[in-house]
């Protein structure tokens, strides 16, 4: 016949009882397979789009022939006014597609 039991087995017993009917973060639903996974994945991102940098272009990014800094520009006349290039430096335009405006 088993005696009353101690209070350390029973702490013990509780707690690997407890450990045993946890589920995981997802929810009980672990990937069976790399197909699941992507599924999981693409469900946890709200916006489900890939993210390539920090940052953008900003302005007319359909027409980007130079830049200045991150900012488009259509023209190098815009791109050079936007510059603002003191009197000794002059607007100075460098590569291409789309092409870096600096003041030398």
């Amino acid at each position: 016949m088993i005696g009353p039991m101690s209070p350390r087995v029973a702490v013990v017993l509780l707690a690997t009882l407890a450990a045993c009917g946890t589920t995981s973060e997802t929810g009980g639903k672990e990937p069976r397979n790399a197909k699941e996974k992507q599924q999981l994945e693409a469900a946890k991102d709200p916006d489900n789009t890939k993210k390539w940098g920090a940052w953008r272009y900003q302005g007319e990014r359909n027409d980007c022939f130079y830049v200045l800094g991150r900012k488009c520009f259509k023209t190098e006349n815009t791109a050079c006014q936007a510059a603002h290039c003191k009197s000794p430096k002059t607007c100075e335009v460098t590569g291409g597609g789309p092409a870096t405006v600096t003041c030398k």
